[in-house]
């Protein structure tokens, strides 16, 4: 007895044991169950700032569209009174546009127009032909070879005028209104049966614009009627003009069309040197009802005989497919030999002056 006392009394003495496994397992699992709680809690708390912003985003962008609505809503009723008015303007405008399109109305208001301003004349895009169509160029049969017309530019003396007569070939000269090169230039003409004048017109070149009195587009209208009126003074038997560079007055519509008008008025027939390929002059002619008489080719680019010979049988050929041909020239003293001495070349054409040339 006085044994199992002793012993229990030890036992009761002694501090149980523990299970430390146990209790190194429990501890784990509580922090784990702790940091699984709070990043659900912070998941939720970054789910609840999203929809919180895209609520505001939307919110934002709700007010915005009902802005615009109304700003909408209440600028259509001007934008209908705009069109409106349009359509009232077109109803009225229609009729003078109308009888803007015809030939003869847009030649009386160039014959009519002192103000200084620019004739009322359709658009260029507004461009139409004639009721009779355009007409046709012809030439006199005086034979039954191709026709070939050289015409020589820039004749301003009598020197010049002569060397061409006495080449003894129909070749028609163009000879300057009077200028700084001779302000009695216009005498040439006198008791001449074929020639034309040659028209010193706005280019690109400032040497050239200086000419005395060359047309430029920044002219009045009243200024190109006044200058046609002029030509027809000076060259009182004249029928032809050709243009002196005038790539930049050729191009320009409004002012063509306004000296077109003015020289058919005055009984002159325009022939367009096309020193410019955009050259406004087909358009305008077809516009009038009238044929295109134009430059087919240069001859004498170049100072030199066999250039020269090269372009005149480029001017024959032309001259073969097409019945006739335009060639220019200059009374350069290379040109005149070059000339004199092309009888071969030219056997296959007819010479002919610019008088034989017709339209129907």
């Amino acid at each position: 007895k006085s044994c199992k006392s002793k012993l229990s009394d030890i036992m009761a003495v002694q501090p149980k044991k523990t299970n430390s496994r146990s209790s190194s397992k429990k501890t784990p699992l509580k922090k784990k169950r702790r940091s699984k709680k709070s990043k659900h809690s912070n998941f939720k708390k970054s789910i609840l700032i999203v929809l919180g912003v895209f609520v505001m985003i939307s919110m934002v962008a709700f007010g915005y569209f009902l802005g615009k609505q109304d700003s909408v809503t209440t600028s259509a009723p001007v934008a209908k009174l705009k069109k409106s008015e349009k359509k009232q303007k077109k109803r009225v405008e229609k009729p003078a546009e109308h009888m803007i399109k015809k030939p003869e109305r847009s030649v009386l208001l160039v014959e009519n127009n002192n103000s200084g301003k620019k004739p009322i004349a359709p658009l260029e895009k507004e461009e139409k032909p004639a009721a009779k169509g355009t007409a046709k160029v012809y030439v006199k049969h005086l034979s039954g070879k191709p026709k070939l017309i050289i015409i020589i530019d820039d004749v301003s003396n009598r020197r010049q005028l002569k060397s061409i007569q006495a080449l003894h070939m129909k070749i028609t000269p163009s000879i300057f209104p009077p200028s700084e090169r001779s302000m009695k230039s216009h005498l040439l003409a006198k008791g001449l049966k074929h020639y034309m004048i040659h028209l010193p017109m706005e280019s690109g070149s400032k040497q050239f614009n200086t000419q005395y009195k060359t047309l430029k587009t920044s002219f009045s209208d009243a200024e190109i009627i006044a200058r046609a009126k002029e030509l027809r003074r000076l060259f009182p038997t004249a029928r032809y003009i050709n243009n002196h560079t005038g790539s930049v007055f050729t191009n320009d519509y409004r002012g063509m069309l306004t000296l077109y008008g003015a020289l058919k008025k005055e009984g002159f027939m325009f022939v367009d040197s096309r020193t410019i390929a955009t050259t406004k002059v087909p358009k305008i002619t077809k516009y009038f009802g009238d044929a295109y008489v134009y430059r087919n080719i240069f001859i004498d680019n170049v100072h030199n005989v066999k250039t020269i010979h090269k372009q005149l049988r480029k001017a024959v050929n032309i001259a073969k497919k097409k019945g006739y041909a335009i060639a220019i020239g200059h009374p350069h003293s290379t040109t005149m030999k070059a000339l004199s001495q092309a009888k071969e070349i030219l056997k296959e054409v007819e010479l002919i002056y610019i008088d034989n040339l017709m339209t129907i």
